[in-house]
């Protein structure tokens, strides 16, 4: 049985920029304020960070203000992945050594490759660190989706020990071929309880930036028998799900802050702002929650 990384509700954080690069204040900001709302663990310089506009000196440099700040008060997973073997080995050797807890390690995107090719650069990857990797299967950006059968074959890694999981409908036959030696986390903030149902332990979140104890309770109702709670919880955070994705991620979850009044920055191209009217129907849809604890802003 591998041991999960956490159990509950990640929050894939943002990066607040500005015109210095990242805002490293307003960073320490978002993490005071997951901690003090559940967050079960922090998921820093991945893809809602905006990881792939980041030199490798600022992704890493990120990554290690986020370790130190946090200072084990919550698991921290870097996001270390990349389309290029050598380059994501770089990176999660960079990673293991400024004392991240675990990587995250996206499928290879845009040169693609086969199943066995899958399988050889997570391989790769876990033979350059002793740290738990997640691997992360989203085929709607990457346009390659890692097969139950390969995941059979990673889980026999020992430090490959789970994966963040957007393609839903494979689930019931990786729990099959897998049993408890891969740990499932839901990518869809709109499907946790379903994933929870098949046996898994948490979700890696977007949304748990605007309703952190939501996505924590949510996940530990299920988990302690409150199957009809966690259930109502779900339904109940739909339309913000829709919301926070009716644009490209992280461009609806930045706005959302910024109107909060986090004043996180906006994304860096080729991601640019929603329209008037994307905001505008976020903004409405953002009244119909109490957001009253966003305090820190």
């Amino acid at each position: 049985m591998k041991k999960p990384v956490f159990v509950g509700s990640a929050v894939a954080l943002i990066t607040p920029f500005n015109e210095g690069g990242v805002d490293t204040k307003k960073l320490q900001a978002l993490i005071d304020f997951h901690l003090a709302h559940k967050t079960d663990a922090i998921v820093v310089a991945a893809t809602t960070g905006e990881a792939a506009t980041m030199p490798d000196e600022e992704h890493l440099a990120t990554i290690r203000e986020v370790v130190e700040y946090v200072n084990g008060r919550v698991p921290v997973i870097a996001g270390t992945g990349s389309n290029d073997t050598a380059h994501g080995i770089k990176l999660a050797r960079e990673a293991t050594a400024i004392g991240a807890d675990a990587l995250l390690a996206v499928t290879p995107y845009y040169n693609k490759t086969s199943q066995e090719g899958i399988f050889r650069h997570f391989k790769a990857t876990a033979e350059a660190t002793n740290l738990p990797i997640i691997v992360y299967n989203v085929p709607s950006r990457t346009n390659l989706n890692i097969a139950p059968s390969t995941y059979k074959r990673l889980s026999e890694i020992e430090n490959i020990v789970g994966v963040k999981e957007c393609n839903m409908s494979q689930v019931p036959e990786t729990v099959c071929l897998c049993g408890d030696d891969l740990v499932l986390y839901s990518g869809e903030d709109g499907l946790v309880v379903p994933l929870l149902a098949m046996g898994g332990k948490g979700v890696i979140s977007v949304a748990s930036h605007i309703v952190p104890e939501t996505m924590h309770n949510m996940v530990e109702a299920f988990l302690s028998g409150d199957i009809k709670g966690a259930a109502k919880m779900q339904a109940d955070i739909i339309p913000l799900c829709k919301a926070l994705f009716s644009d490209v991620n992280p461009i609806p979850v930045k706005e959302a802050l910024n109107i909060l009044g986090w004043n996180v920055g906006s994304c860096r191209m080729p991601l640019c702002d929603m329209s008037e009217e994307g905001k505008a129907q976020l903004a409405e849809t953002l009244k119909k929650y109490d957001l009253s604890f966003h305090t820190n802003a």
